[in-house]
């Protein structure tokens, strides 16, 4: 899986191979789907939910320049498995879900896989930590309406976040850099997510 999808594909941060060969996806299925588990596409994993496909994870992670002091807020922790990559190369990971059964059963499995560097809650992730904020970076693993104002202002200055910004149906990914001259916006292509609900993002049909 790293070899042809994720390094083949021009990742280079060597933490970021390291962590995506360590971790094991397939926990991270259902345990009819663990044969694809390494496969190039995204997964379901119930509540109308799935695991993005492996190089898409890589690819957001890569983008947040994570430093082993770093403390991360993560947005969408579905199955857990970008948690689990976030939490093995970050002093700390912050992570909401707004799926109670996706929460108890991501939560279990991270404590049973020993990152005791996650923190966890049931929550509405538009709003963000703010009692644990500011943060190092920030990612959003859903498709956002709009640039969600209310993370970025979560951020320290110098801080990353990205984000899927779009429609219900495709987005744009971006990386956000919030520096002491304000906030700056980079295209890192196309990309299509489940939708990011909430205060501050699309309404519960």
């Amino acid at each position: 899986m790293v070899n042809t999808q994720i390094e083949g594909r021009g990742i280079h941060d060597y933490r970021v191979l390291g962590a995506m060969r360590k971790v094991p996806r397939h926990l991270f299925v259902s345990e009819a789907l663990q044969d694809q588990a390494y496969g190039d596409f995204p997964l379901p994993i119930g509540e109308g939910q799935t695991i993005s496909q492996p190089y898409i994870v890589a690819e957001m992670t890569q983008a947040l320049e994570l430093t082993k002091d770093d403390r991360v807020l993560e947005i969408g922790t579905g199955s857990g498995y970008q948690t689990a990559i976030l939490a093995e190369l970050a002093f700390r990971v912050y992570t909401i879900e707004r799926v109670r059964e996706l929460f108890i059963r991501a939560r279990k499995l991270l404590d049973k896989l020993g990152y005791h560097n996650v923190i966890a809650k049931c929550s509405d992730g538009t709003l963000g930590w703010p009692d644990e904020s500011p943060f190092d970076a920030i990612i959003v693993t859903a498709g956002a309406p709009e640039v969600q104002e209310k993370l970025v202002q979560q951020l320290i200055i110098g801080g990353r976040t990205v984000i899927p910004v779009g429609d219900r149906f495709s987005q744009t990914l971006l990386k956000i850099r919030r520096d002491e001259d304000g906030v700056h916006a980079n295209d890192l292509g196309g990309c299509r997510f489940v939708k990011l609900i909430g205060e501050h993002g699309w309404k519960e049909e």
